[in-house]
């Protein structure tokens, strides 16, 4: 029974300090900078070097946010790939902790993205899921790891209390000042914006549904060894031809 009490006060204690740090990280943040600092907390709470933010929209994932180029990469060759932990996170609503993506299962399970993703150094991905308890998720938080290896069970529920606090940033802070019109959340993907254009684009010219648009979008990018998101901007300008390749 005082073991039990012990462990149940330890808990506490690890989710107390956890909050002070981020606390600490978001202070002072404007809403539209509160994911980037969210990500930068993630690296402060856990064994990771990296973290970034995705929401899935129109068929793709759209990278929000993340603390640094190297997950900003990862975050961005998951959408151009179409696959990778986060979709199955996305998609399930749970955790999906691929533990070890130089070996075995997780490796075998998105092989392409698992060898760019040690390409790069990292040897493990986590990736929670973002949304509401009905059921409903927007998006996920992803975590990279330079070693192999699973989360302990503190530093899971650390991990799942910084998505608790994304979704709530996501979907509760305040309108930036930036004449009212618009929720702050839309102008943090901004640069996205041209992946729905070019996915609109698409759709009308080659007569396909917003799926199928997706789909060839992403499988242009990776063909080109580009992002969705740079072949989307040179869609929209005119400079990436458009065909029923």
């Amino acid at each position: 029974m005082q073991a039990t009490l012990r462990s149940e006060e330890a808990v506490a204690v690890d989710a107390v300090s956890a909050i002070d740090v981020i606390a600490e990280v978001v202070r002072d943040a404007r809403p539209g900078e509160t994911p980037a600092r969210l990500c930068a907390a993630a690296v402060r709470l856990l064994p990771v070097v990296g973290a970034s933010v995705s929401l899935r929209s129109s068929g793709m994932s759209l990278r929000l946010a993340a603390s640094n180029s190297m997950a900003s990469y990862l975050a961005e060759l998951q959408t151009t790939l179409g696959d990778g932990p986060w979709l199955n996170a996305y998609r399930t609503g749970t955790p999906v902790l691929a533990c070890d993506l130089a070996a075995g299962r997780d490796m075998h399970r998105w092989p392409l993205f698992a060898r760019q993703a040690t390409a790069v150094g990292v040897q493990a991905v986590y990736s929670l899921p973002l949304g509401s308890d009905d059921g409903l998720t927007v998006g996920t938080l992803d975590l990279y790891r330079d070693t192999r290896g699973e989360l302990t069970e503190d530093e899971l529920r650390r991990a799942q209390l910084l998505a608790s606090v994304m979704t709530l940033a996501l979907t509760t802070l305040p309108r930036e000042e930036s004449g009212g019109e618009e929720a702050w959340l839309g102008g943090l993907a901004t640069e996205h914006d041209e992946v729905y254009q070019a996915i609109g684009m698409v759709m009308a010219q080659l007569g396909v549904d917003a799926d199928e648009a997706s789909v060839r979008l992403r499988a242009r990018a990776f063909a080109q060894g580009r992002t969705a998101l740079e072949v989307a901007h040179d869609v929209v300008s005119h400079r990436e031809p458009l065909d029923g390749d």
